[in-house]
This record gives C-alpha cells, structure tokens and sequence, in this order.
C-alpha cells in the first residue's frame, strides 16, 4: 500500500505529532525534524524567530518537499516569489494553521491549482472573542480611568454606564463573527452584521439580531455603539471602512478590529481617534504589521493595541491537530466532500 506522505513545515509539539500519526498508522509516513524549523518565541508560534538552515539542512528541506503530498502549514515565501513551495511538486493538500491565509495561498500560486487547502478557521473564534469582550468592557466599564484613580490612591465614587441595550456591529458574518456575537448577547447587546451575502444559510444565523448586505452598511454605521471588523484580506474589503464611512460612524463609538488591518483607511482612523470621533480603538492587527515605532497609535491614550496575538493561546495547537486529523481521516477514505474549512479560491476566505 502507498503511504501519504505528511511534512510538518512549522513548530509543532511532539505529542500533536504522535496524534497525527495514530491517525493511520500503516497509511501515512509523517515527516517530522525539529532541527529544520526556526526557534519559537512563544507558546503555539508558527513562523518562528530568525532561523538561517545551513546546506545540510536546506537539502533535508528541500527533498521533504518534494516527497509530501500533504503539507502541515505552508513554507514561509520571502518578500518576492513563493519560495520553497516550488519544491512540492507532489503536493495534494495542505493544511494551514491560520484562517485568513488567502493572500498568502494567492502569493504561493496554489490558488491557480489543484491542490485543496484547508484553514483552522473555527480554532480562533473563541479567544479572539473574549479579546473583543475584554477591550470593549475595558472602554465602557472605564478600566484605564480606575487605574488612574488607583494609582492616585482616590475613593471617589461615581456613576457608570452599563453595556447592555448597546448596539455590536460585526463586519462581516462568519465563524469570528459568531463568536464576537455570542458573547456580545450574553451581554445583553444588540447584535448586527454586515455579510458579504446575508442570504446565505448560516447555521449560526440565530446569534445575530439583523443581518445585512454591505451596501446596508453606511445607514448601520450611525447606530453602532460598537463596530467590530472580522473580514479577512480581499480585493473587496481594502479600505472598507474609508474616510467616508469613518465619518458616518455614532460620535464616540468603539471600534475594535481582528481581522485586517488594511480593511479601514488607518490614516483615517487615527485623525478620528485624536478628536474623539472614534472614543476607543482596539487593534489587533494594523496596515502594516510589526506597527512601526514612529506610529501615532502607540501613544494614543484611547488605544489598546496587541501584536496580532489576541487569537493564539495555550491551547491552539490541540485544536488545529484536532481538526486536522479530522480531516485527514476523511481525506485518507477518499471523502474529499467532507473536509472541513477548504478554502474558496475565488473569494479567498
């Protein structure tokens, strides 16, 4: 019998190895050296600090390549080309570790091919929806004016505003989306969204109070008390949120965004964060990515910004293996119709 032959092309436990392989152990050759990976920063990092392989190693790489038919992750391109995926002149499948990887699929090439990709879409939802709750109740429950008051060693008491009864808008009404949501109602929050297709049979339908069109989305902007941005990096979503569409949001509001940063006009957006427009803004992400130093929003008194880490957690790797091995599962039957999360390479998402 031919084995498939899985490369693990990123830094992944050894024990999520192990599961994998338990998969169909007389079907599968799983292909696993730590050495050929970067060092990792951090619990559940997929790309790794500076790493150079030395010509050894680069063969050992380069020949891994080429004998996989099914890639854990996609080899990291540099700036220009794709890179060592031009190796995997066998390759079938891949696996990625990520949702929003259709930028980078485009800039392989595999989205000119056969070859099925498949997201951890699912696996981040939930922490990057606490990190929305957590931002949000920061901003309305005045975390930042507390903490001032503690260090000041004041007891002064005062009246506050509650969340619930508030508006949520999501960008967007996919599986980051349902998540923000879910949590968003057991505020007591008023939930909308803004799809691409909001006709569309969503098995979570049911989270969201109204569900609109995104030509819908300049009337829904004034009433949102919260705007959260949850759509991926498409030719349709650069600059959604324009300087036009900054201005038609509710004076004040929030806005927190997880899914890229090139969905709103970031210049745009920090002149409304200086005259309060915008009241709060949580990033994730940013236009360009690390945030360079000299950038205003450092310094912003009104923004909390994280590394694009609001999604990784502890717990990241147990998922996306399990959703793998799910998959592979049914690859390995031949039930191609039955895996989960295969990319659109048309709409990239």
């Amino acid at each position: 019998m031919t084995k498939h032959i899985v490369f693990i092309t990123s830094p992944l436990e050894p024990e999520y190895v192990e599961r994998m392989r338990k998969v169909a152990p007389a079907r599968l050759e799983i292909i696993y050296e730590p050495d050929l990976y970067p060092p990792t920063r951090y619990a559940c990092d997929h790309k790794g600090g500076p790493f150079t392989r030395n010509a050894a190693q680069t063969g050992r790489w380069q020949a891994a390549l080429a004998r996989a038919d099914i890639l854990w992750d996609c080899p990291q391109p540099p700036a220009d080309g794709p890179g060592d995926i031009v190796h995997a002149k066998r390759l079938k499948w891949v696996q990625t570790t990520s949702s929003g990887v259709g930028q980078l699929i485009k800039k392989l090439g595999l989205d000119k091919t056969d070859v099925i990709v498949t997201t951890a879409r699912g696996v981040h939802s939930g922490p990057l929806a606490e990190w929305v709750v957590m931002a949000l109740l920061m901003h309305f429950r005045k975390a930042r004016f507390l903490e001032a008051e503690q260090r000041a060693h004041r007891w002064l008491r005062y009246c506050d505003e509650e969340v619930a009864g508030r508006t949520l808008l999501t960008i967007g009404a996919g599986d980051l989306a349902r998540g923000v949501a879910v949590l968003g109602r057991a505020l007591g929050m008023r939930i909308i969204a803004v799809a691409r297709s909001p006709d569309k049979d969503r098995p979570h339908a049911h989270v969201f109070d109204e569900i609109h069109g995104v030509s819908q989305l300049r009337r829904l902007l004034p009433q949102a008390d919260a705007i959260i941005m949850t759509v991926p990096d498409t030719d349709e979503t650069i600059n959604m949120l324009d300087t036009a569409a900054i201005a038609a949001m509710r004076p004040g509001c929030a806005f927190v965004n997880i899914g890229r940063g090139n969905t709103i006009d970031e210049l745009a957006m920090i002149d409304a964060l200086k005259t309060g427009h915008i009241g709060f803004a949580a990033l994730d992400v940013a236009t360009i990515e690390p945030l360079p130093g000299n950038s205003p929003l450092w310094d912003m008194p009104n923004v909390l910004i994280c590394p694009h880490s609001a999604s990784t957690v502890t717990t990241e790797n147990a998922k996306i293996t399990e959703l793998f091995c799910e998959n592979l599962a049914h690859y390995l039957d031949g039930r191609i119709d039955r895996l989960r999360n295969v990319l659109d390479k048309v709409l990239l998402y």
